[in-house]
Parts: structure tokens; sequence; C-alpha cells
């Protein structure tokens, strides 16, 4: 079960298939929808890590010195409007405890424990409350840009809301255009680029288009069928980004990381699937995983340089060797 806020133009957050919260288009909407999102999480954020109950009151305080005071006050009104867009969002809802003069608390909290992607983005976008203005700050906290390519995200959701099959005028990263008739099965964000999956008609397969090359999109109100048994997640379970491929089998693969990178290594996994067979302090440590050798793993890898050795299967061993003399010999 999933739901669109079309009055914040955001995704919630109880979906498989999406995998993030997005905000709508371009333009200055986007501004203020951006602003609205981060006022969730700076509100959440507040309460959830409050030392002592905090009141109205005390919320305004330590707001006029966040970061994001510059956006403006914070009447009750609005206070009250974000306690009910939390709650439609995240499905965590602020109490008021009237018999500690209306302190605010986190009356479920358990939901935001189980709610992987509200944790998720609380560790993304919140941010400490000690510092006294923002414009003395914001150009000394560097935050990753929002993905690229989001002026049709809103018509995207909308047909997987509804199943309705869309048109699009895309072009491909070559240069050619084509016009495809998709049917949006789920959306994903790799390396900030979003991407949407589902069926195209003129491939007669499932394939994924990056949203920043839409050049033009049509929504129809033609019905397709969600496949009962597609499970996005499963679809990309054993690939390392979004390029799937039906006829690549799951391997075995073993490197050996050497020197500093072994602790990136352990901290940020290549895939879930990886696991540490080996190690011999302060030299290397080995890994295996179960994935598909795809292309977006070999350019992982590679951009590993000299600390990362692949040990199995031999003759992928020899694919990253033969790329690595390619390389060489344009020097």
């Amino acid at each position: 079960m999933w739901q669109y806020c079309p009055k914040f133009r955001i995704v919630c957050l109880d979906s498989d298939r999406i995998v993030l919260t997005l905000y709508g288009k371009s333009g200055n909407s986007k501004s203020m929808i951006s602003k609205t999102y981060l006022r969730y999480i700076w509100l959440l954020d507040t309460i959830s890590k409050a030392r002592f109950p905090l009141t109205y009151e005390d919320i305004v305080k330590i707001w006029m010195k966040s970061p994001y005071a510059y956006m403006g006050g914070l009447p009750i009104r609005t206070f009250h409007e974000h306690r009910k867009g939390i709650e439609e969002m995240f499905g965590v809802t602020i109490a008021c405890d009237k018999s500690t003069f209306c302190t605010y608390y986190i009356k479920n909290p358990d939901v935001l424990k189980q709610n992987h992607y509200a944790e998720l983005l609380l560790r993304k976008y919140s941010v400490p409350q000690d510092f006294s203005t923002f414009s003395m700050m914001r150009d000394r906290i560097l935050l990753e840009e929002i993905p690229h390519g989001t002026a049709y995200f809103d018509d995207v959701v909308e047909s997987m809301r509804t199943n309705t099959v869309l048109i699009i005028d895309y072009q491909r990263y070559e240069g050619r255009r084509e016009t495809l008739s998709m049917h949006p099965y789920s959306m994903k964000v790799y390396n900030r680029r979003w991407y949407v999956l589902g069926y195209i008609k003129e491939k007669d397969s499932i394939r994924h288009l990056a949203l920043e090359r839409f050049l033009d999109l049509h929504t129809t109100n033609i019905k397709f069928e969600f496949p009962k048994d597609f499970e996005p997640r499963k679809y990309y379970e054993n690939v390392v980004g979004i390029y799937v491929n039906e006829n690549l089998p799951v391997v075995n693969l073993k490197i050996r990381v050497y020197g500093v990178q072994m602790e990136y290594m352990r901290m940020l996994p290549l895939h879930k699937s990886q696991s540490e067979v080996k190690s011999r302090y302060g030299e290397f440590a080995e890994f295996t995983y179960k994935v598909c050798l795809t292309p977006e793993l070999k350019s992982k890898i590679l951009a590993l340089g000299p600390d990362v050795e692949v040990l199995e299967p031999a003759e992928y061993r020899e694919e990253i060797k033969e790329a690595i003399n390619l390389t060489l010999n344009r020097y």
C-alpha cells in the first residue's frame, strides 16, 4: 500500500514501488516543496531527539536558532499543519501531553523505528540544532544535490498510482529519439538520477528509463494490470545499480581489498550479499558476493584502482585485467 500526497507533490514512503521521496516539478513550486519537506524533517528530528518535553513555545525558540530559520517563522497554524503532514507522510503522530502544559512527543516511536525510509531521511537531512544563523553556515555545510530530472516525476507517480499507460518522447544518451509506450512499475534513484522501471510495449520487455532523458510525456486513460508476481526490490536483488539483464546468471564473486579501503568496504558494502571470508590485519581482506556481473559492477571495481583485486571467477578476473590494460594503453 502506498500513498501519493498531491498537496506537497511528495510520495509517501510506505511503498515498495518507490525507493525514495522526491520533490515536485521544477520552478517556484519545487523550492516551496523542498522547504516544506525540510521543515517536516526538522520538526520530526527535533521532537524525537529532545532531551526534555517541548512546548510549542520551546519548539519555536529552537526553530529560530536553527539553520532553517531563514524560511520564516513557525506560526501555530503552520505547526499543526506540519504535524498533520508528518502523520500522512510517515505515519508518525506528534501528540500533545496536556498534563505537562501541552508538551509534544512522538506518540508511536516504534512506527518511526520501523519505517526504514523515515530513518534514512532523518539521517540524511537532519542537521545540528546549535547554529546561530543559517546565513553564516550555509556556504560551509554542503548537502548532496537532489536527484536530476524531476520535471515529469509527478506524472509518472500518478500513472503508477492509477496503473495507466504513459507515452514518452525519449532521447537516449547517444542522441537517438524514440516514442515509447510504458507501463510504469517502479522508480529508483541511482547516482543522483531517477529511473523509471516498467514494461515497454515497443521492446516487449521490462526496461528502465532515465527520467532526465524524457523530452515529453503524455498521460493516458489506458489501464494496465500491475503484475501480481512482480516485486521491484527482488528484481534488483542481485545487481549493483540499475542494469538488469535476465540472461546474466548470478555468480559467486570474490575480491581482495587492500589497505584503508578494507574499512570503507566494511562500512559501505559493495552489495548487500557481501560477506567477509578472510583477512590479514593491516594488509588485506577478502569478500564474497552473489551478484550478476553487470557493467555497473565492473565500473565500481575499476574505480577502486589498485586497492582491489578480483580473485574469482577466473574469467572475470581476466576481463578486469583487460580493462585495466586498455586504460594503460591510452597513456
